[in-house]
């Protein structure tokens, strides 16, 4: 099989995967959950029916409602929720806050309540943060091509010097990822999330895709929402590509850096070069070309292949 075509079979093979790893953590965590989520349920609301029966209402006995009130909110169980809510552990929200758990975000409004839960989110992020990491760095690795080094080769070819190329570039990038996955995002979770405000929407998009995941706004937790299986879902994609767009700015932004002398004068490692697959063509035709001089003494005593990876460095040559 072509080399290119094992690459695309890969990638594909690591997302079924990963989408599969959610759906087994979903699976796991409404299973062991769920029950306790629906006892603690219980628990509440005969606490409360006993407290509204009771005649002469004591300071003891109010206490312990508010204890155990502020104990269930603090798991994301509220004593305020009817029966026609739903459960913090179905498994469109059991697979949110698997997703919330590999990519590192964690809101916190929804937490395990049992120890087998917990033991079971440790083992789980054991393996997934790390694969999320994996396939988030594949995706990338695929995006470089079209949307950073073609990019750069078109304005330098259009007779735009390599340096201010790459600075229009990354500008011009970084508009596009503040427009499409900040700003058209917050509008839609402002007309979603009744309670949410434009700046909301702005807040929490910047607050997930950093991975700070404060937990003040989380969407999807609202009564009575429409769609709110699906709504929670069409987040979990929305939080991915918006990870992976960042990563692909901050790579981008790594390797304008490298051109400009920047992590030289600080003394940074340079932006990690990867390998270009066969299927795509290097942007400038050489037959002989150089390696950059950044890709260090072992790969300048090894002339490049044909179809090796290029770099803001080698558009200049040809």
């Amino acid at each position: 099989m072509h080399s290119a075509g094992k690459s695309w079979l890969l990638l594909t093979g690591c997302l079924v995967f990963y989408i599969i790893y959610l759906l087994f953590g979903a699976l796991v965590f409404s299973s062991i959950e769920r029950p306790v989520e629906e006892k603690l349920l219980g628990d509440l609301e005969a606490l409360k029916q006993e407290f509204l029966n009771q005649s002469c209402v004591n300071a003891a006995s109010l206490e312990r409602l508010l204890v155990q009130v502020l104990t269930a909110n603090k798991y994301g169980v509220t004593v305020f929720r009817n029966s026609s809510s739903p459960s913090n552990w179905d498994l469109a929200s059991s697979m949110f806050f698997a997703n919330t758990l590999v990519t590192t975000i964690g809101y916190g409004h929804t937490t395990p309540l049992s120890d087998t839960g917990k033991a079971f989110s440790i083992f789980y992020a054991l393996i997934g943060v790390p694969f999320t990491m994996l396939v988030l760095t594949v995706c990338v690795q695929k995006l470089m091509y079209p949307l950073v080094l073609a990019p750069v080769s078109l304005l330098h070819r259009l007779g735009m010097e390599l340096r201010p190329a790459t600075i229009v570039h990354f500008l011009l990038l970084l508009v596009l990822v503040i427009l499409c996955f900040f700003v058209a995002p917050a509008a839609v979770f402002s007309t979603v999330e009744m309670s949410w405000s434009f700046l909301d929407g702005v807040y929490f998009c910047f607050i997930s895709l950093c991975t700070i995941g404060l937990g003040d706004f989380v969407p999807g937790t609202q009564p009575g929402q429409k769609y709110r299986q699906l709504y929670q879902v069409t987040v979990m994609v929305y939080l991915f590509m918006g990870l992976m767009m960042m990563y692909l700015l901050l790579r981008t932004f790594h390797k304008m850096a490298d051109l400009h002398g920047l992590t030289t004068f600080l003394q940074l490692p340079r932006c990690e070069e990867s390998d270009l697959d066969e299927d795509r063509e290097p942007i400038v035709e050489s037959e002989h070309e150089e390696a950059p001089p950044y890709l260090g003494a072992k790969a300048s005593t090894k002339p490049l292949e044909p179809g090796s990876q290029p770099s803001y460095n080698t558009i200049t040559k040809g």
